[in-house]
């Protein structure tokens, strides 16, 4: 019996999952990610450091530039350290230092920049069934990376836990400080985790660039992947791997990622901050 509703749950997995998949088209041409994942409102404890390494590989991917003197998506390797320090139950600060590409075509290894961020969330989201956030980041990047020096993202965070289910959507909006409201660009993206135990699961994730809210571009351009996904929770280490899949002209064929993140103090050590 148990091997029965094992077996209908990962066919309800899979069939949810390429549903939400499906209906999710539209993106534009992105330029390069130090960063391929999805928020789901858990932060730091107060008190506590925690670093992240974010890896990303594109075997195969875009072999024009998204602008002149970018780096070139295909065979491209790029992430981030990203730290992170949780400043109260509802707060956590981050800082993503260094932004690089240990290689890229006709380039090699690189800085690309940094970015700062503030999340806010829910206290302890990982105990309610809805959760919910706000992410907002600021960026310094050099013009390989980012056509322009100085960029900003808005992350709305949404979600549920339903048993051995998790949903969660991020409808992303970017900013590169010119157009006014016109000029912000949609680049959505969302999850559907299957949870076998407290410390393995397998998830559905898509991730979208639809343009400026001005005029969204063709779907030719847009951006569009879905991807693949495991997560394992360690007692020192926590893992999560993945690989995506392009859509549409403007996205990489083939993408695949690695973090490996842990805590790295056990003790709260508390920053004097009154607010």
């Amino acid at each position: 019996m148990r091997r029965l509703r094992c077996a209908l749950d990962f066919r309800l997995f899979f069939a949810v999952a390429t549903i939400i998949l499906l209906s999710m088209f539209g993106v534009r041409a992105f330029a390069q990610t130090d960063e391929v994942q999805v928020y789901d409102a858990v932060i730091a404890p107060p008190g506590i450091f925690n670093v992240m390494v974010h890896s990303n590989f594109t075997p195969v991917g875009r072999t024009q530039p998204t602008y002149p003197g970018a780096i070139l998506a295909n065979h491209s390797f790029n992430g981030t350290w990203e730290w992170a320090y949780g400043v109260r139950t509802w707060m956590e600060q981050g800082l993503y230092l260094p932004v690089y590409s240990p290689y890229s075509t006709g380039r090699g290894g690189a800085i690309d920049g940094f970015k700062i961020r503030e999340l806010f969330v829910r206290p302890n989201a990982q105990q309610h069934k809805v959760f919910w956030g706000a992410n907002f980041e600021f960026s310094f990047n050099y013009h390989y990376w980012e056509s322009r020096t100085y960029t900003a993202e808005i992350r709305p965070i949404i979600g549920a836990y339903l048993g051995k289910w998790e949903l969660m959507y991020n409808p992303i909006v970017d900013t590169d400080y010119t157009g006014g409201p016109a000029g912000l660009e949609f680049n959505p993206s969302g999850r559907i985790v299957y949870n076998f135990n407290h410390r393995w699961d397998v998830a559905a994730e898509e991730y979208d660039g639809f343009g400026r809210f001005r005029s969204f571009d063709k779907l030719h351009n847009q951006f569009h992947e879905v991807w693949g996904a495991f997560d394992r929770n360690g007692k020192v280490w926590s893992i999560e791997a993945g690989a995506g899949l392009g859509l549409t002209a403007g996205s990489d064929r083939w993408t695949m990622k690695f973090m490996i993140s842990r805590d790295i103090n056990k003790v709260p050590w508390r920053i004097p901050f009154h607010f």
